[in-house]
């Protein structure tokens, strides 16, 4: 054998040599002669020292391989490097497209596009590694490795290099949230064995998408199938518009696990787009990265669902984020963009943001649909109420309005990080509301009491200590009675839908904003009623006008 040639890990079981170290077993046949068919003592004895092929038996391929088998991994798990002595069968490179059904020794070629975790919605128990794949057809397929191989291979693999890959299992594709138009899925069965391929001849696709548009989506909304990709540009990013000076919350999104970006494709219906956990830290850090607010985005493998009655996208673990040069679709795009300008102003940021309206029980049916996310929503109700006999606001940080936590002999924000802080009362109150049909608890947070109240809850509390001056820091403060005022209101609240709604630990319902009241219009117009005499000027002007008329009329008509 040649001594300067490769290795690679493959599924062959492991032998040992009398001396204790590893030695590599044949995977070839190896034909027994006439003499050696005839029973004997010397034919009945088991040999202790295993079979070499000779070398011209021997096939070496120059790459070094990683198996699945159990049995080729050492006691510390990694896994066990042997030389590779491929079959007749392992010979024959094939395609995606001749990939069948149930376990395969063919080869298969192709660039690794993406790979992520796939985890179940609810229980979030790792069920295994998802994959992109191309090969050089440039058929794209899915590839899955089952959870218990997946630290044997994931180390090796680097989205974008290429490999070759053996004794493969061809498994049904499944039918919700399918990433490849193929039925059949390549998944890692116990022998596969994973190689780098360096033969550089073969030319492979960079990446593969597939773009639906809003009417695309629309019509795939909520049925959880095929998963396609999104492109278009920026209207605002949760719900700010996007300038030199925007900056990125980073401190929320990670602790909303959210990003909300309104998009739109070319001269299309505007879309919020919903970006999620490791999704939205990606956004986040090729965000920054870029120095400047980008204006092209997409986002691959987006799950169109109907929140609050309209249409909206949502990432998934299987989706990644490119932006305004990233790759030749963004920059093709943002060409279109720079030359058609006008577009990307035709539509009012405060359109955009307008909330869906529901009902109360159209919001409480939302909280249970499965796979209902945070959304916000316009609610009209009447104030029935307004629970006492509990503390109606809350210590907030005056700079982020977080709630303050009480040190040993100061006030301290979490959010900032900060260990002494100046605290600011903020509204946090309990309303009791009704529409036609239904009855809800919403509860009033931070600005938006001030905007059902127009007075500050800081002015209310610091009011009411001064005129009780001997009111301890534990006295609950009364609700005040421009709160209580309020009952028998009729007004239209912006409801945010939180993750503990969603989880079920509370009914209660946020308002995050209350719409101003409407100015009701006159009964009727006074303009209508009135009578005003023309003076002789206007008087003989208009004459003149119906004259004039009346003679082009003539003229036409011959």
């Amino acid at each position: 054998m040649n001594s300067n040639s490769k290795n690679s890990a493959s599924g062959d079981l492991i032998s040992k040599k009398p001396n204790g170290k590893d030695a590599v077993s044949s995977a070839a046949p190896v034909k027994p002669s006439a003499a050696s068919m005839k029973p004997s003592a010397a034919a009945m004895k088991i040999s202790a020292a295993p079979t070499i092929p000779s070398v011209a038996s021997m096939k070496p391929i120059g790459q070094s391989g990683v198996s699945g088998d159990s049995s080729s991994t050492k006691r510390n798990g990694k896994a066990v490097v042997c030389s590779d002595v491929p079959s007749d069968n392992s010979d024959r490179v094939v395609f995606f497209k001749d990939v069948t059904f149930g376990p395969q020794e063919d080869e298969l070629r192709f660039r690794l596009i993406h790979f992520w975790e796939a985890k179940h919605a609810f229980s979030k128990i790792l069920m295994g590694l998802e994959m992109l794949l191309v090969d050089a057809e440039g058929t794209v397929i899915q590839g899955f490795i089952p959870p218990s191989r997946m630290d044997t291979y994931l180390r090796h693999m680097k989205p974008g290099s290429t490999y070759r890959l053996t004794n493969f299992f061809g498994s049904k594709t499944k039918k919700v949230y399918r990433v490849a138009d193929p039925d059949v899925t390549i998944a890692f069965s116990w022998k596969s064995v994973l190689s780098d391929l360096t033969d550089t001849s073969t030319w492979f696709p960079e990446d593969r998408f597939r773009f639906h548009g809003y009417e695309q989506f629309e019509a795939a909304c909520d049925l959880k199938g095929d998963l396609y990709d999104f492109i278009g540009h920026i209207k605002l990013v949760n719900e700010q518009a996007l300038n030199e000076s925007f900056v990125l919350d980073e401190v929320e999104i990670a602790s909303d696990r959210r990003i909300l970006v309104h998009v739109q494709t070319h001269d299309g219906p505007v879309m919020k787009l919903y970006i999620w956990d490791k999704v939205a830290t990606a956004f986040c850090e090729k965000f920054i990265s870029l120095g400047k607010p980008p204006s092209v985005i997409m986002v691959t493998t987006v799950n169109p669902k109907r929140l609050g009655g309209a249409l909206s996208l949502s990432s998934l673990s299987s989706s990644r984020v490119f932006f305004d040069t990233d790759v030749h679709q963004t920059r093709e795009y943002l060409a279109w963009l720079e030359s058609n300008s006008e577009v990307a102003n035709r539509v009012n940021a405060e359109i955009v943001t307008k909330a869906e309206t529901a009902t109360i029980g159209e919001l409480l049916t939302y909280m249970k649909q499965e796979g209902a996310q945070v959304a916000w929503f316009e609610c009209t109700a009447t104030i029935d109420d307004v629970v006492r006999g509990s503390a109606w606001y809350y210590i907030a940080c005056g700079g982020c309005k977080t709630k303050a936590t009480k040190g040993p002999t100061t006030l301290m924000c979490r959010k900032c990080g900060k260990t002494e802080i100046t605290g600011a009362a903020e509204y946090l109150s309990k309303l009791s509301v009704y529409d036609n049909n239904d009855h809800a608890s919403f509860v009033l947070l931070g600005d938006a009491g001030f905007e059902l109240t127009g007075k500050k809850a800081s002015v209310l509390v610091e009011s009411y200590y001064e005129a009780n001056e001997g009111s301890g820091d534990d006295h609950v403060v009364p609700v005040p009675q421009v709160l209580i005022d309020t009952i028998g209101q009729k007004r239209t609240f912006v409801i945010k839908i939180s993750k503990h709604n969603l989880e079920g630990k509370t009914q209660a319902l946020t308002v995050t904003k209350v719409l101003p009241l409407e100015v009701p219009a006159l009964g009727y117009d006074l303009a209508a009623d009135v009578v005003v005499s023309p003076t002789a000027d206007e008087g003989v002007k208009r004459g003149a006008d119906m004259i004039v008329s009346d003679d082009a009329k003539r003229a036409k008509s011959g």
